[in-house]
C-alpha cells in the first residue's frame, strides 16, 4: 500500500448515501400518519343518518349544536344568547360561502329552530344542514 504524500488527492467517491435520507423521509411520514387525524377539527356530534346525496363540500362557517343545547361558531363555544348577538358579525365575516349547520340527533329541537332562525334573519340564505349517509346493510 501507497502512502500518501502531501499533494495527493484522494479520490471522488460519486455515490450519493440515501440510506440517511430515507430514514428521514420515513421518519416524516410516520409523523404525518400520526398527526393527520388530529388535524381534523370540529365539534364531536353525533350526525342523524339520511339517504341524502353528498354535496360538494365547500368553505363557508360551521354552526354545530352538540347534544346538551350548547352552540358552536367553527370551534367556538357560545350559548344560545351570545349566539344571536354575535352571528351577523360571524355572518359578514365567513359566511359568504354559506353556512353549514351540524346539529346532534340528540340536541333540543327547539335550539335547533332557534339557530336556523337567527341564520334566516341575518339574511344568509345558503344553509346547508350536514347528516351523515346511511349504511346499507345486505
Amino acid at each position: 500500500m501507497r502512502r500518501r504524500t502531501h499533494g495527493d488527492r484522494t479520490p471522488l467517491n460519486a455515490e450519493i448515501n440515501v440510506v440517511s435520507l430515507i430514514d428521514v423521509m420515513m421518519l416524516l411520514l410516520v409523523i404525518f400518519m400520526m398527526t393527520a387525524p388530529l388535524m381534523q377539527g370540529g365539534v364531536d356530534v353525533q350526525l342523524p343518518k339520511t339517504e341524502a346525496r353528498a354535496l360538494e363540500p365547500k368553505g363557508g362557517l360551521v354552526v354545530s349544536v352538540a347534544a346538551n343545547g350548547r352552540v358552536y361558531a367553527d370551534e367556538t363555544p357560545m350559548s344560545l344568547a351570545e349566539f344571536k348577538a354575535s352571528f351577523k358579525a360571524l355572518s359578514s365575516r365567513a359566511g359568504r360561502d354559506g353556512v353549514y349547520v351540524r346539529a346532534d340527533q340528540g340536541a333540543p329541537y327547539g335550539v335547533v329552530a332557534q339557530v336556523l332562525a337567527t341564520i334566516q334573519k341575518a339574511g344568509i340564505v345558503n344553509v346547508g344542514l350536514v347528516t351523515e349517509p346511511e349504511t346499507v346493510q345486505p
